[in-house]
């Protein structure tokens, strides 16, 4: 044989090799992947064979299967459409589901191990059993108060979000971000529908489609308050401590001084710790964080949940939808040193500084709760196609304690005073302890700016019921007592959904 039919020879051996390699690296360790591929036709018309489970909020379906007579047997509805619709998510016929219908999808689909005894009954009767069924923590006064109260506020904001949670388990009694959307189009058996109204909703500017309430992240103004009184109580400075204030305030290496909101806001030279937060300081505050420096400022916002980046909220433990990362930004300049006018900025929660309304609702939560900060979890009960309990979120997990219990009654003190007598009184509930923090955040040279409450409520024996963040992004003017009084709403119906009232 010549070399060229050699040379041939050889390739086409090579060739047949590789083509022997992909093969056998599809079947042995791709076949899965492919089996159970959403885009596998087989697998979708196998998969709508068996009804798909519930996922319920105090009894009452809002996403479940309705049969069709189709090909595809069951068809996926939402019956609330928008007011739950960044908690389901749902579930296409073509891609990934979203939300909750993703987290949950092997056991609403009944193919998760935990159902596999109803799978093996099926094996001898003939039946398609129905997938399990998921119960949220969700309160539906909650829910219903923070969609309805967001969707139309008095200050005309079309988007922010709202989220709610109990601070002794961690357990979230709402979770809003608006503008929402109707996740039934989503869900049609016609692809055509269905891609139809995605595109839609990827191409409309306010991103219906965007967790505001977990995946987004807004500067929190004055909230960031909270964070900054727990670090200067934990160095040496009391509730009665005088603090340096004034009408303004500029940070070594600042062109532009910090003021306040109003002349008439804390224009002395010196005032309390207490009375900083009650009107809200911010020359108090930006001195403050200077005298702290960077480092205690940062330690004790991370001692807070800023920076975690693994954060998840479903079942109460790993798992569930993603928590974008709260952060604190830079405070330093390029050879190292700390950027003051930064840390002066960053101390008022402006600058670099980023939070999710979760976790503001989650430092609200810590200071009602003695300090201890809970695991945040939306999936109260797992429940098989016979409505046995599979899993139950009975015992609550502890995710962090930023603060001790001394630094959290001083800080409910301050906070309580916050609505009685200062920025924060339309949270107030009647019957009830309610504490909390405005926040006025700054969104641009030219845009209006947002508003923010965090806050918690508590009965008269000191047992903490509702945490909750409300934010309403470019709400400009009166945007934060907006905010409170919102979250004065949801708590008051989480309270009342829990029988307390």
């Amino acid at each position: 044989m010549n070399a060229p039919l050699r040379r041939v020879g050889v390739v086409v051996m090579i060739l047949f090799g590789l083509l022997f390699a992909n093969l056998n690296w599809i079947q042995a360790y791709k076949a899965d992947e492919y089996r159970t591929s959403d885009y596998n036709g087989r697998v979708q018309v196998a998969e709508y064979d068996r009804k798909r489970g519930n996922i319920e909020v105090g009894g009452t379906a809002y996403a479940l299967s309705k049969e069709t007579g189709g090909e595809l047997k069951y068809l996926r509805t939402y019956p609330q459409g928008e007011m739950y619709a960044h908690v389901l998510g749902w579930k296409p016929v073509n891609g990934s589901a979203s939300g909750i219908e993703r987290v949950e999808n092997d056991f609403l689909a009944g193919t998760s191990d935990a159902l596999i005894a109803s799978r093996i009954k099926d094996m001898f009767t003939g039946d398609e059993t129905g997938g399990g069924n998921v119960l949220l923590t969700l309160s539906k006064r909650a829910q219903e108060t923070a969609f309805k109260q967001l969707n139309d506020n008095e200050v005309g904001a079309k988007k922010g979000a709202a989220v709610a949670i109990d601070p002794r388990t961690g357990a979230v009694q709402a979770l809003v971000s608006m503008p929402s959307f109707d996740p039934n189009p989503l869900a049609s058996h016609s692809s055509t529908e269905a891609d139809r109204a995605y595109n839609a909703l990827e191409k409309d500017k306010d991103r219906p489609l965007a967790n505001r309430a977990l995946a987004e992240v807004l500067p929190p103004g004055s909230t960031f308050k909270v964070v900054m009184a727990a670090a200067a109580l934990e160095n040496g400075v009391g509730q009665q401590t005088q603090i340096p204030a004034g009408p303004s305030y500029t940070a070594p290496g600042a062109g532009v001084p910090i003021k306040n909101a109003a002349p008439s806001i804390c224009p002395e030279s010196e005032v309390t710790l207490r009375d900083a937060v009650t009107e809200s300081c911010n020359t108090g505050f930006a001195q403050l964080g200077v005298r702290l420096g960077a480092e205690k400022v940062k330690e004790k916002a991370k001692q807070f949940g800023f920076e975690q980046e693994d954060l998840t909220v479903g079942q109460n433990g790993d798992g569930g939808l993603p928590v974008a990362a709260s952060r604190t930004g830079d405070m330093q300049n390029p050879d190292g040193s700390t950027d003051q006018a930064a840390l002066a900025q960053s101390s008022i929660g402006q600058n670099n500084v980023r939070m999710t309304p979760l976790q503001g609702a989650l430092i609200a939560a810590a200071v009602a709760n003695n300090g201890s900060q809970m695991r945040p979890y939306l999936v109260k009960q797992l429940l098989g196609p016979d409505r046995t309990t599979v899993y139950d979120a009975a015992k609550p997990r502890e995710l962090r304690r930023p603060v001790s219990s001394q630094v959290s009654a001083d800080l409910r003190s301050m906070m309580q005073n916050v609505v009685k007598e200062g920025t924060g009184r339309r949270a107030a509930i009647d019957g009830y302890v309610v504490g909390g923090k405005t926040g006025t955040a700054q969104s641009g040279p030219n845009t209006p700016d947002h508003g923010w409450f965090i806050g918690f409520a508590m009965d008269k024996d000191g047992t903490p019921l509702s945490a909750v963040c409300v934010e309403l992004e470019q709400a400009g003017s009166g945007g934060s007592a907006e905010a409170a009084r919102i979250a004065g709403r949801i708590m008051a119906a989480a309270i009342a959904d829990s029988g307390r009232r």
